[in-house]
């Protein structure tokens, strides 16, 4: 692994590791890539630091190596290959003690899902898990650079799974790596098929409220998003062969 000063992992930051680089394939594989932008990072359990990709590799190409530890801390120094939007994750982590994963992303539909003022509507499955969920931030769509903003960011997000940055695509939060990866691509057919919906000029119905609530305690289980997580590691697996053994 890739730091500024390395330090030996254990076994349970190797295994943070390898989540942070197969989640990055993940959102590569479901149109998250745009060059070498955009971060999944993961918490270390019980420290004030976190594993993130480095700042010269795309989603595509990530790999254990390429992830880098930082500190929540704002005032000691990024190591050499933080990505500069480390403040946005620095201060989500600072804010929300629950939140262990988190991804930032301009995957095309949910960045034009969030230059729109629509609410989501529980077209699909994916759009009830957000549905009154979601945060929007319009202070700025600028690459995040300093704490403040992070903190608005931060902010907006609230207690939500995810904030739309206004013009600069989304960010989405787990309980773990494993969750953010999933939810990042939940949201993201989410966007996809309600501006779908809405393109066809024709009235379109969403899920009653009782459904929305039974989708999001069945679907959206803990159990549920495990196996979601399993099914997209195979799927990495297949395109990328040499990641076989990565999230073991």
């Amino acid at each position: 692994m890739t730091t500024d000063a390395p330090r030996p992992l254990n076994p349970a930051e190797h295994r943070l590791v390898r989540q942070v680089a197969i989640g990055a394939r993940m959102l590569s594989l479901d149109g998250h890539d745009d060059f070498n932008q955009g971060q999944i990072s993961a918490r270390i359990p019980g420290t004030d630091e976190f594993f993130i990709k480095g700042a010269l590799v795309g989603f595509d190409e990530a790999t254990p190596a390429d992830v880098v530890r930082c500190s929540v801390d704002h005032t000691l120094p990024a190591p050499p290959l933080a990505p500069p939007e480390l403040p946005l994750h620095q201060a989500i982590y600072r804010a929300r003690p629950d939140v262990n994963g988190i991804v930032h992303s301009h995957a095309p539909y949910t960045l034009l899902f969030g230059a729109t003022d629509l609410p989501i509507r529980p077209v699909s499955h994916d759009g009830a898990y957000f549905r009154d969920r979601i945060g929007l931030f319009t202070e700025t769509s600028n690459t995040v650079l300093d704490i403040g903003t992070g903190q608005h960011i931060a902010k907006d997000l609230g207690e939500h799974p995810a904030v739309l940055l206004r013009n600069h695509g989304g960010v989405i939060v787990g309980k773990s790596v494993r969750h953010a990866s999933v939810l990042a691509q939940v949201l993201e057919r989410a966007c996809r098929l309600q501006l779908t919906a809405e393109s066809t000029g024709v009235p379109y119905t969403w899920s009653t409220d009782q459904d929305v609530a039974a989708k999001q305690d069945f679907i959206y289980a803990d159990l549920s998003v495990r196996s979601y997580w399993d099914y997209a590691v195979r799927r990495v697996g297949r395109h990328w062969p040499e990641t076989a053994g990565w999230a073991a």
